[in-house]
């Protein structure tokens, strides 16, 4: 917690994620770019001092190291801090502060030039660090009586075999997402397709991937990563899972270290 702080302590660490938020993916040069008072050195100081707060993640792609936002940790903040109560207030009050700011913002960042965002590299990283075990860890990925107490109320129904169909259900058994297991290595990997959403034209999305990876820590802490990667463009669902999975993997913290959902509303 006191590594977020301090991370968030600098206006020029705020201002990368910042850039981050405005288009995400971004490495090293592309950053630097935007700091012409700022030395190469400088710039990587400040990502490794957000790399260690888990407000960033990172990763190299052929010769080069691209830069994701990682919201989950700020979700985890609000969610310990901000009651259900008080969570339609303080919107409010964020949204104002937003409207009053987004002309400043817009000014600032129009004057950076506009990169041509690279191909084949993952669009959104996850990362956040959870106080169980392994097995409690892989046990509430796969099973549909906990998944449905951090996953928006859907149960995970899949046999986990390679290709083989796995959807997250509602109550009414209406299959809300739906994909075919790419690969799964039990404690470890799993990796799916996941079906775009229908998008303005009233199309489909291509289907893009998801991929959960366990990293033991210790006996009792466990660093799990979420990549949601192979969108063909910043389209409708990138926008709408980018929304979802902060609250998600938040979610999944708060039930496997207090054993009682999160209230988020």
């Amino acid at each position: 917690m006191d590594k977020i702080f301090k991370a968030l302590s600098d206006s020029s660490r705020r201002q990368l994620l910042d850039l981050l938020k405005e288009k995400d993916g971004q490495s090293l040069s592309q950053l630097e770019s935007k700091f012409p008072d700022m030395t190469r050195f400088g710039i990587m100081k400040h990502l490794k001092i957000l790399e260690e707060a888990h407000l960033i993640s990172s990763q190299k792609t052929g010769r080069f190291k691209y830069h994701y936002l990682n919201t989950v940790p700020i979700q985890e903040l609000a969610d310990r801090w901000i009651s259900r109560f008080a969570a339609p207030w303080s919107t409010g009050i964020v949204d104002l502060k937003s409207a009053l700011e987004a002309t400043q913002e817009k000014k600032q960042l129009a004057k950076h030039k506009e990169e041509k965002p690279m191909q084949n590299k993952p669009s959104q990283i996850y990362k956040t660090i959870i106080q169980t075990s392994q097995n409690k860890l892989w046990e509430a990925l796969i099973n549909p009586d906990i998944t449905q107490h951090y996953f928006f109320g859907l149960r995970v129904n899949t046999d986990w075999q390679t290709g083989s169909d796995i959807s997250y259900s509602n109550e009414s058994e209406e299959a809300i997402i739906q994909g075919k297991i790419l690969l799964c290595e039990p404690k470890q990997k799993i990796s799916y397709t996941f079906k775009g959403h229908k998008n303005d034209t009233g199309n489909m999305d291509a289907d893009s991937r998801v991929t959960f990876e366990i990293e033991e820590l210790s006996s009792n802490a466990c660093q799990l990563t979420v990549v949601h990667d192979e969108f063909p463009s910043e389209n409708t669902t990138y926008q709408n899972v980018g929304n979802g999975w902060p609250t998600i993997l938040s979610g999944l913290k708060t039930y496997l270290e207090t054993g009682k959902p999160l209230i988020t509303k």
